[in-house]
Formats: structure tokens, sequence, C-alpha cells
């Protein structure tokens, strides 16, 4: 994994390869465990190491005088209301007790620089309602919050019983 050096000579980032799988999943078992949601975290290793390997996802590590400490996992999206793409943060995670040393605004703005250097326009992410610290933090940064939306999801086994709902028309030769 390659050194990405930062601001703080204690800390540096490091970009994920599909080696890293297992990582990703132990950081967001953890994320899952803040968040209270552990029993929603049913990635694992074999499945990240795919989207990592497609390129269909990324990550990044964040390293504290040599102790892992955080991650963010993340893929490039579109919008069709802006007409403009990004990337989209799908876990961001920051230990404990590292909070506070400005280490989850490092990674942010590495993620912005990031962005635009690959020509995107947004940074995306979800936060949960009632996490208020994480919502602050947000805001310092200078996001904003779209709460008019909820995001819906259809699960593997609904996903492929309303693919054989469609009937296409016969093709034409």
């Amino acid at each position: 994994m390659p050194k990405i050096h930062t601001q703080d000579p204690k800390f540096f980032l490091q970009t994920a390869t599909p080696d890293d799988a297992a990582l990703v999943v132990n950081f967001m078992k953890k994320l899952g465990d803040f968040q209270q949601m552990a029993d929603k975290i049913i990635a694992t290793p074999e499945r990240i190491e795919r989207l990592l390997a497609a390129k269909q996802g990324e990550a990044v590590f964040g390293v504290y005088d040599g102790k892992m400490v955080g991650f963010a996992y993340f893929h490039q999206k579109s919008s069709a209301f802006t007409g403009r793409s990004g990337l989209y943060i799908d876990g961001f995670f920051i230990d404990d007790s590292m909070r506070g040393k400005g280490l989850g605004n490092i990674m942010m703005h590495f993620l912005s620089k990031y962005a635009l250097e690959r020509g995107c326009e947004m940074l995306e992410w979800a936060c949960l309602d009632w996490n208020t610290p994480a919502i602050e933090f947000y805001q310092k940064l200078g996001s904003d919050c779209i709460d008019t939306m909820r995001i819906y999801r259809l699960s593997p086994e609904n996903l492929a019983a309303n693919a054989q709902l469609f009937k296409g028309a016969p093709k034409v030769s």
C-alpha cells in the first residue's frame, strides 16, 4: 500500500488493495457497532475483495503513529439531479480514542482533493440522524444535509424477484 503523507507527521494515509479486503470489513464492523447496526454489516472479505479488484469500490486507511486508526470506503457516482459526478463515501470511521485530533478532517480533505483530481464536482455520504457529533463535524466542513429524502434499497432477493417481473419485448432479428 503506498503511503500518502499528511500535514501531521504522525499520520499518513494508505490506499487499499484487494488484499486489504479483510481490513475494510473489520472497519465496517467497528462502524456497525458504533452505529448500533452491527447486524446490517454483512460484507465479507471475498465480496469486498471483488469490489476493490473490479474498481467498483475504493478505500483509504488512516495510520497514526504506526497504528491503523481510521478508514473511508467510497465509490464513483453521478447525479441526474445535478448533472455532476462525484464520490460517495459509504463507510467512514475514526477509532474513538483518536477522535478530536483532526484526523477525520485530514481524511475528508484528502477525499475532497482526490475527488477533484478525478474530475468530480461533489463528495457525498449519509449520516444517521441521531449522530450529533458526526453531523456537527460534517457541518463544520461546509456540507449541506439533504434531509428531504430517504434511502431505499432492494435486497438481493427482492432485486431478483423484481427482475423476473420484467417482460421484455420479443427479440426482433
